[in-house]
Order: structure tokens, then sequence, then C-alpha cells
């Protein structure tokens, strides 16, 4: 009963006439950015950051939470009609979605993806809508030594999933490590690694860090990449799949719905390893897997469910915990911080309105994306139409609009464009930017626990060991590092796959 009496508390927020306008507003954003190759859904973030700050804190992480599951539906339109993935999430949806559209089966492509990011958003919401909360509760009885090693667990977890090397993932959240200690020290109230240099003394502001690693790395690399914009041209009709069509992608839809929740609460995990993870068992248990990459309907079904279901399993250690799952929760648990909220288990307490709020009107957004991906499906092929050399300079525009615009510092300008040469340089040499953005938020969180906790054992290591709930974390850290080191090591390789 408690349950149902926060559901319609959260609606009666979500249905509010402003917080409608910024979901539409949030899932149109997301559509467009999935929908556009060479922008994500955190460079979009960091850019809108700067314009939520005049609104409420409900407003505005709904606004935000409307651009990342929004950016998921966008991104099927450019895998399926130009082959190039709009999100990283759809890069799995071009193979089978390409191919329909040349075989003039766009339409139905288009229509199983939207029908299917719908029904699995929704029922991810729902998932989200059980755990979050038991979860939040449960979670009240950690204390300092429970939270770090839980976020210890997360580090771990964030380098064993790593798609590159593992060397390199840990050697990215030990630079973010770092770069999350720059700044005054909560607990001596002195100032580190500043030299002097004011703008430093409140830390690294991780929205530049952000930006410059995302969005001017973006923009950096399409420079020197030559990308064949070319839209295939074909009649776009039978948008509603028939009934065929549902038979062979329902199974794929529950499933891809199912993997895609549960790998997006996995820190780590999220909407690319589960779109991945998806096809993959589609194709193994397919009576004809030779179909797949062809133009099977299920292999569009399956990972355009996952991703969705994904990013609803995404919010619920952010939510309830405080620990982001990948780069784009670091990022709302940053504006959540920006805003004088603490995310985890208080948050529930603290307001009630964001946590409820924001779960409900997924549900409304979801909708509000089923109406903007059907109809609107022309307008969205005009707009791909947009040359690259128009568009590229815009968003580096928007970036540095963005980071000035938060605190009117050029520091921040000169922070965003240095990551923006190091987010380019990594991109090069096969880093990925997850692990830092990560580590530059948990940093301060992971610090503060650790030495919290080593107060109250006067200096004792042992207290990790000796609280069942820390040690089970600690066991499962320990199990999944050497399990990853004998997975990534081969006879006559290294760690570097």
């Amino acid at each position: 009963m408690e349950a149902l009496n926060n559901i319609f508390y959260g609606f009666s927020i979500s249905f509010q006439p402003m917080n409608l306008l910024f979901c539409f507003l949030g899932v149109l954003a997301g559509t467009l950015v999935g929908v556009l190759p060479g922008l994500g859904p955190p460079a979009a973030i960091c850019l809108l950051l700067p314009l939520t700050f005049h609104l409420t804190p409900v407003s505005a992480i709904i606004m935000l939470s409307g651009i990342y599951y929004g950016a998921m539906y966008g991104g099927s339109t450019t895998s399926i009609l130009v082959n190039i993935p709009g999100e990283t999430a759809s890069v799995m949806t071009c193979l089978d979605g390409y191919a329909m559209a040349r075989q003039g089966r766009a339409g139905p492509a288009l229509g199983i993806s939207a029908f299917g990011s719908f029904i699995a958003g929704t029922l991810g919401l729902v998932g989200l809508t059980l755990i979050a909360a038991p979860l939040a509760k449960a979670a009240l009885k950690f204390g300092p030594p429970e939270y770090f090693s839980l976020m210890l667990l997360g580090f771990s977890i964030l380098s064993y999933l790593a798609s590159g090397s593992m060397i390199k993932a840990l050697m990215m959240a030990a630079l973010g490590l770092i770069l999350g200690a720059i700044g005054m020290d909560l607990i001596s109230g002195k100032t580190r690694f500043t030299y002097g240099i004011m703008t430093l003394e409140d830390g690294i502001g991780l929205a530049p860090v952000v930006m410059g690693l995302f969005g001017v790395s973006e923009v950096l690399l399409n420079m020197e990449i030559s990308v064949k914009q070319e839209i295939f041209k074909t009649k776009i009709k039978n948008l509603f799949p028939n009934l065929q069509d549902w038979k062979d992608s329902i199974g794929a839809i529950s499933r891809g719905t199912i993997i895609g929740f549960f790998l997006g609460i996995l820190p780590g995990g999220g909407a690319v390893i589960s779109s991945f993870a998806s096809y993959a068992i589609e194709k193994k248990i397919s009576k004809h897997p030779e179909k797949f990459g062809k133009g099977a309907i299920e292999g569009v079904a399956a990972p355009e469910s996952a991703n969705n279901a994904a990013t609803s399993g995404a919010f619920i250690p952010m939510l309830s915990l405080g620990i982001p799952s990948n780069a784009v929760m670091a990022l709302l648990l940053g504006a959540l911080m920006i805003y004088g909220l603490q995310p985890g288990p208080l948050l529930i307490r603290q307001a009630p309105d964001l946590f409820w709020g924001t779960i409900t009107s997924m549900y409304v957004g979801n909708v509000m994306l089923l109406v903007l991906n059907l109809p609107l499906i022309g307008l969205w092929v005009k707009i791909l139409k947009i040359p690259y050399a128009i568009l590229f300079p815009l968003i580096l525009l928007f970036c540095l609009i963005g980071a000035y615009s938060m605190n009117n510092n050029v520091g921040d300008l000169i922070i965003m464009n240095i990551f923006g040469i190091i987010g380019y340089l990594m991109k090069k040499f096969k880093y990925e930017g997850a692990p830092l953005v990560l580590a530059v938020v948990l940093g301060p969180m992971f610090e503060n626990a650790l030495r919290q906790s080593l107060m109250l054992s006067h200096g004792s290591f042992t207290i990790f060991v000796t609280r069942p709930i820390s040690l089970g974390f600690m066991i499962a850290v320990f199990g999944i590092l050497i399990s990853s080191m004998i997975t990534k090591r081969r006879p006559g390789e290294g760690l570097e796959e």
C-alpha cells in the first residue's frame, strides 16, 4: 500500500505543468542527441547543466534524465537509416537495422525499435519502482566501512567490465582519484595540489572535465575522420510491425529487457554491454543464426530493448546508494550535489518529491518518446542531413558557452580545453573516459569513507573485514579482480587484449 501511495505521489509531482514541460524538453533533446552522430548523452547533459541552475532540482533532474533515456531511442534511427550509431549503445542495431532498410523494410525496423524500446523501458521502470526504495532503506544500515567497500566494489567491477585493457582502465581510475583529491580537504580544511591557482581551490569542476573528454575530444576526432553522410534513400512505410514481426521479436524483447535491466544495475555494465550481450544471446539461441547481420528483426529488437531497460536499471544504485554505474549517472550524481542534495539512502527522506517525481516522470517520458519516434521520423531524417562542417563547430561553441556560464570563470575554459586534448589522445590510444569520470566523482566520497573508517577503528584496517556487510563486499572485490586477471591473461599475452 505504501508503494502505491508513493507512486501516486510521484505522478502528482511529474504531472505538474512545469515538470511535464521539462520532461518533454529532455526527451526531445535526448532523441536529437541520439539521432546526431558525434554527440553523446554525457556531453549533452553537460551542455544543458548550466541552464538548469535556475530550475527546481526536481525539474532539472527530470530533464537531464530524459536526455539519457531519450538518447537510447534516437540512436536507432541513425543506425537503421545511415548505418552510423548515433549513440554508442546502438552499435549492434546497425548490423540488422541497416540491412532491413536496404531490403525496403526500414519502416518495420524503426517501428519494432520504438515499440521494443517502449516496452523494455516501461518494464525496466517497474523494476526500478519496486527495487529502489527497499534498497535505499536497507542501505541506511551502512556506515563508512560499508560505503568504502561498496565503492571499492564499484571500481573493481568497472575495471573488469571495461571494453578494452584492464590495465588502462585501472590507470584511468587512478588518475581520476588523483584529480578528485585536488582542492580543499574536507576533514583538515587544507588545500591540496592547487599550486596557488584559485580555480583549483574548489576542486576540478566535473562539467569542464566531461565536456572536454566527451564533447571537445569528439569534435577533434571527427575532424580527422572522413564520414560519408549518406542516408539510405527508401520510402519509410509500414511503421507498425506485422503479426509475424511481433512473433519473431517478442521473445527477443523479453530477454533483452531482463538482460539490460540487471546489467544496467552493475557498475560499468550499462546500455553498451547489455546491447552486445542480448544480441549475442539471441544469435546463440536462434534456430536461424545465419539470418543475423542480414536483416533479422530480432537483431534490432534485442539490443534496442536491452539498452532501454539498462537505463532504468542504472538509476537504482545512483538513487538508492549514491553509487553511479556509468558516466551519465556520475554526471547526474554531480548535478544533485550542485543542487545541494546528497544522493544515497537519505535522498528518499530528504527529497521524496525528487526521488518519486524522477521515477514516475520516466513513465511519462516513455510515452512521449513513442510519439516522438514514430510520427516524426521524417523530421529526424531531415536533421540527419545537417552537414558535419556546421554541426561540429556548433557543438564546440556550446561546450565553450556551457563551461564558462557555470562559474563565469575563464579557468574552467582552460580546464575544458586541456581535457579536450587529453580526451582526444585517450581515444587515439584506446583509453576509456568512463573510469576517469567515475573516479573523479567517487574519489572524494571514497577517501572520506576510508578516513572516517580509520578514525572509528583508531587506524586499524581490520574494520573492513570485521563487519559482515563490508567483509562480503571485500570478498567480492578480490574475487572479481582475480577472475578478471585469469580471464584476461592468455598464453603468450599480458593483461592487455
